[in-house]
Order: C-alpha cells, then structure tokens, then sequence
C-alpha cells in the first residue's frame, strides 16, 4: 500500500500533475491496492481534514488580504516605507523589504504580497535603474515573509496538524521574521551600493507626516490582530474575521476606495484562492491519514532516534530534507503531510513544538524562491517579464543570507521563543 501510494505520487509529480490532485489520485490508488478499505473512505478522510474550527482563518485572512490589495491599504503602506528609506541607498530595493514586512503582518499569504506589492514595485524598481533580476528577486524573496510575520497561513496549519497552540506560534514568528528582513536589507545595502542604485528624494517632515498618518489605519490592524489574540480575548479564527470586518471598514470609511462595484471582484479572487488552498488540505489530510494507519511516523521516529538522539542534529537533518521537500511541493501540502509525522519525533528529542514550528515554516519558506517550483518566483518572474533562471540568478546573494538566518533561528531557539517567554 505505501509502496503503491509514493510510487504512484512520483509518477504523478513527474508528469505535472497538480499537488492537490497528485495527492488525492495516489491515496485513491494505494486504497484500490490495499483493497480492504472501501473508496467512501475517500470523501469521509477529505472532510475530516476540513472540518476544523481553525482552519476557517485561512479564507478569512484570505479575504483580508484581497480587501488590502482592492483597498489601497498596499500602497499607504509603500508610501510609509518609501518617507522611511527611500532615501538610501537602493531605497526603493529597501522600501519593498520594508513594506513586504508590513504587509505580511496583515495578509498572511506569501504569493499574494508577492503578487499585490510587486505589481507597483518591481516595475517602479526597473524604471528606475534597477536590474531587472534583482527586482524580481528582491520582491520574491521579500515575499516569504508573507508566510513567517504572523498572521500565517502555514503556522495556522502547523498549529492544527501538530496540535499546537496557533497563538504562540503567532508570538514566536515575530522576532524571525523580522530577523530574516534585518538580513535582506543588509543584502540589498550591499548590492545596491556595490551597482550605484539610485537613492529615491528624501521626504521632509511634512510628507513623511502625511504618509505616517495615511498609514496608521493598517499598521493597527497586525496590533489588534496578535494583541487580541494574546490577552485572550479571541481566538486566531475570530482574529482573523476581525481582520476582515476591520480591512472593509477602513476601505470604505477612511479610505474609500472600495464600493458595491468590485465586492463581487475581492469576493471571487478570495473564493478562488482560498478553494486551492483546501483542496490541498483535503487530499494531504487524506495523504496523512495514510501514513499514519501504516505507522509511517512511528517507523521515522525510530529511524531518526536510531541515527542521533541529539536534537540539534536532528534539526539539521530536518532542515535539510524540508529544503529539499520544499524545492518540489507546494509549502500547505508539505506542512500537513510531515508536520504529523516530524513534530513528534521533534518533542521527543526535547525540541519545543513551537520553535521546531517556526523552523519548519521558515525553511519551508526558502522552498518558494528555489526552483524548480518558486511559487515566488514564477509570481515576480512573470511580472518582471523574466525566464525562471533569469530571476534565480538575482537570487544567489538572497540565498546565502536566508540560509544564515535561518542557521541562527534554528541553533538559537530564544530567537523563537524569547517573545513567547517574555509576555507569558
């Protein structure tokens, strides 16, 4: 049966199958072989996998991601970085880490901060001078942050596939994410300096204020949204729902840039952006349940445990093979297939849930700007006009500061976990 179930997910994969479906069609012929197990089992699994109250934040923040884009909240927030650093070297480079930061805080989805920030900005960074490599890559890598800045789709199904608490996740993906953005702004320095990018006019006083004020409706949302999680005063679910009903609210009240004419438009983009991610979710549910009813996940656990019970060795092996995973599957289906199956060998080696949460989603994260299957990549790529090896090759310096940042994550846990531990 497993035999049947990877050999087939293989084929499957080799011959451009989408993920969801290559999942599902492999678990539909691992059940034909076993022949046991009757193929009503199949919609029961798939509906299991989706009736969780959790998971109802993934289309909620789905949709506040697209109001954000539909509502121009996306461009205040460039304006307040572009008044911030726009003034360096490399500024608009900078400015679009920056924003990337600000929007993840907000949206939860990396190719949509790809895909809604790089619009305006990797055409702004070319007409400006930029090389156009290093403008796609500067967006596509910026946008894994997207999936590390809490609120985060992948943390919220780490949290419900490993059973762990989905606040603190939120917590602990804080200091990470920010340190991965200290990383790529020290990149673009560089670069821009080494290749005399110019520096964008520097704001004064007064339009620095304008931008600041402009922007301070969306930069109280990523502080209602973890602060109201943490007190305890709703849930992630209802968090995100209140994200929701906040993005419209400051669109059409103190923005008003949304009206009865392009509902319908933010309406389908989210319904169809979220109908993808669950359908991932229902055929790696499915995928799992496999797994698990043939002990896949005892029989690593005694695999890894045989090899090393050191932790940290364990977590180096572990990032290694997520990089690797990562490069071939779409990051959702990736969680929900090995998050069972590794993060109980990873408390059983003393590592916290929390902090191997955030490891796993940030080195997954690499996987959406390494080909050949950068969600990112093909996103800015496509923006930029540029083949997938053109925007891979801008991407070398990104990549060695992503791989150090993530090093320091990983061998550092209280860059994890000392928020969490501050305000508990």
């Amino acid at each position: 049966m497993i035999i049947a179930l990877f050999v087939s997910l293989i084929i499957l994969f080799l011959l451009g199958v989408p993920v969801a479906i290559s999942l599902g069609l492999s678990s539909s012929i691992a059940l034909l072989v076993a022949g046991d197990i009757p193929l009503m089992v199949l919609a029961q699994r798939a509906f299991v996998s989706l009736d969780s109250f959790p998971l109802l934040a993934i289309p909620l923040f789905m949709l506040a991601g697209v109001i954000m884009e539909y509502g121009g909240i996306s461009q205040r927030l460039i304006n307040l970085a572009n008044a911030l650093t726009g003034h360096v070297s490399g500024g608009l480079a900078i400015v679009t880490v920056v924003t990337t930061m600000f929007f993840a805080a907000i949206s939860g989805s990396s190719v949509a901060a790809t895909a809604a920030l790089g619009a305006i900005l990797i055409p702004a960074m070319v007409e400006r001078g930029y090389h156009k490599d290093f403008a796609a890559s500067v967006q596509g890598v910026s946008g894994t942050l997207g999936i590390i800045i809490p609120p985060s789709i992948p943390l919220i199904l780490y949290g419900v596939a490993a059973g762990t608490s989905i606040g603190d996740l939120f917590i602990a993906g804080v200091t990470p994410g920010i340190v991965i953005g200290i990383g790529l702004l020290i990149v673009v320095i560089i670069v821009s300096k080494k290749r005399n990018y110019l520096k964008e006019p520097k704001k004064t006083n007064k339009e620095l204020g304008k931008a600041f004020l402009e922007a301070i409706p969306a930069l109280i949302m990523p502080v209602i949204i973890l602060g109201g999680i943490y007190s305890g005063i709703f849930t992630a679910t209802e968090a995100a729902g209140i994200a929701v009903a906040y993005a419209f609210l400051i669109s059409i009240v103190f923005y008003k840039t949304i009206n009865f004419k392009n509902i319908n438009k933010i309406l389908t983009q989210a319904t169809v952006t979220t109908s993808t991610i669950m359908f991932i979710i229902a055929s790696a549910g499915l995928f799992s349940w496999i797994l698990t009813i043939e002990n896949i996940p005892q029989q690593v656990a005694e695999m890894f445990t045989s090899f090393s019970t050191n932790g940290t060795v364990f977590l180096l092996v572990i990032m290694v093979l997520l990089l690797l995973v990562g490069m071939f599957m779409e990051t959702n289906a990736s969680i929900i297939i090995l998050a069972p199956i590794l993060a109980p060998v990873a408390l059983e080696m003393g590592i916290d849930p929390v902090h191997f949460g955030i490891v796993m989603i940030v080195t997954l994260a690499i996987g959406m700007v390494t080909p050949p299957l950068g969600l990112n990549l093909f996103v800015a790529g496509k923006i930029a006009n540029l083949r997938l090896d053109q925007v891979t090759k801008g991407m070398i310096p990104f990549y060695i500061a992503v791989i150090i940042t993530l090093l320091i994550i990983a061998l550092f846990p209280s860059v994890s976990l000392g928020l969490l531990n501050l305000l508990d």
